[in-house]
């Protein structure tokens, strides 16, 4: 439960910024959003001016809000008519996140308080989510934890033959059973992702998702993740599977064969460590995102599969590693065009992938927040790729 000195930092912080860029109250609409700073997800509004008390305007739950969120002012939301009172008449300047706010609830907002002048804080808020506090980093290594003991498991159930879906729903059932919320949340408009992958050369390759391996799915209305066909003997099966607790998302890949591997294959997972600890020694307060992506580009140019970089030759990804924490693509990513500096305390999954068209995927991912010695690794489940007898 979020503790009520960790709620008021968050929210001086963002009273600082509001303060510095000359807007008056931020009103905060998307769940997630108002989790973070009031510790209670219900369907509410959350004001939050540049100084003064920030106020929790319920729809519902309203007895479930008060119990769980430290928040000293918690009350049930306003008709249309009593809502400008609420924000009084200084508040003339109000942000919103328009990133993810739709227009609809802007067009709403602009009618029952006439004169405001609405701003987009989108930036602002996700940059400030973005560092995360000693209390969401052992959050998430919790998450690591328990998504590290299933992945561990899936030795007692893999056997080639079977359908990817029986392994995904396999995975997913421990994971489950285990405590995982399920909830996968994702900020970008027009992405969607479901509780992970479990996918074979056969599917592997190809999907609308914008990461290096998507999965085939089970229909062109569900395509990504895993699909009907079988795993098979001598080739990769990754396994891309994140874990929630308390809202926290870690993500984590392994390959897993039964039998051998093609050389081929294999080198191209050696690659993928290569970059991996290219990338966690950049992982240092001030570097660059769009530098350490070059980098971790420039290694696989080297080795002759630039082409094959995060995706399927054409259809690649341009990006090597993606904010995580209550959102699946929160900041920073480490990407093409992204050009700002890295923070300790930022977390992020690192995930090196290849694609090589015929034969499969392969890669790795681990999630690592950034700190002065680099990117320190939340789970420390092995990266080496796991042989079973065919």
């Amino acid at each position: 439960m979020l503790t009520r000195n960790e709620s008021y930092r968050r929210i001086v912080r963002l009273q600082e910024r509001l303060a510095g860029q000359g807007v008056h109250a931020a009103l905060l609409l998307m769940p997630i959003d108002i989790y973070y700073f009031t510790g209670t997800r219900q369907n509410s509004a959350l004001l939050v001016p540049a100084q003064g008390e920030a106020t929790l305007l319920v729809r519902k739950s309203l007895s479930r809000a008060r119990a769980e969120s430290p928040l000293g002012d918690i009350r049930p939301f306003p008709s249309s008519k009593e809502l400008p009172a609420v924000f009084g008449d200084v508040q003339a300047t109000i942000g919103l996140t328009f990133d993810a706010v739709p227009i609809q609830q802007q067009a709403y907002y602009s009618k029952v308080l006439p004169g405001r002048n609405f701003v987009d804080i989108s930036m602002m808020v996700r940059e400030i989510r973005s560092v995360k506090s000693p209390a969401e980093i052992e959050l998430l290594r919790k998450s690591a934890s328990l998504l590290s003991s299933v992945i561990a498991q899936v030795p007692q159930f893999l056997k080639a033959g079977m359908r990817e879906l029986d392994l995904a729903a396999e995975i997913e059932y421990r994971l489950r059973k285990a405590g995982n919320e399920g909830i996968l949340r994702m900020r970008a408009f027009n992405q969607e992702i479901f509780a992970g992958m479990a996918v074979s050369s056969g599917a592997a390759t190809y999907g609308f998702f914008d990461g290096p391996v998507t999965g085939k799915g089970l229909s062109s209305a569900s395509p990504q993740g895993a699909s009907l066909e079988p795993v098979r003997a001598n080739e990769p099966v990754l396994i891309d599977v994140p874990c929630v607790l308390n809202g926290y998302i870690t993500d984590m890949t392994r390959i897993f064969v039964v039998g051998s591997l093609d050389p081929e294959l294999q080198r191209a997972f050696d690659i993928a460590l290569e970059i991996q600890e290219a990338v966690r020694r950049a992982m240092v307060p001030g570097a660059v995102c769009e530098e350490i992506y070059l980098q971790a580009a420039a290694i696989a140019e080297k080795a002759g599969l630039g082409g094959n970089f995060m995706g399927m030759p054409g259809e690649q990804s341009r990006f090597v590693g993606h904010g995580i924490g209550l959102e699946v693509d929160e900041l920073p990513v480490l990407a093409q065009g992204f050009k700002m500096p890295l923070h300790a305390g930022q977390v992020i999954a690192v995930e090196p992938k290849f694609v090589i068209p015929g034969k499969g995927a392969i890669g790795i991912e681990n999630t690592f927040v950034v700190t002065e010695e680099g990117g320190e690794r939340l789970s420390d489940f092995p990266d080496d790729i796991v042989f079973l007898s065919a």
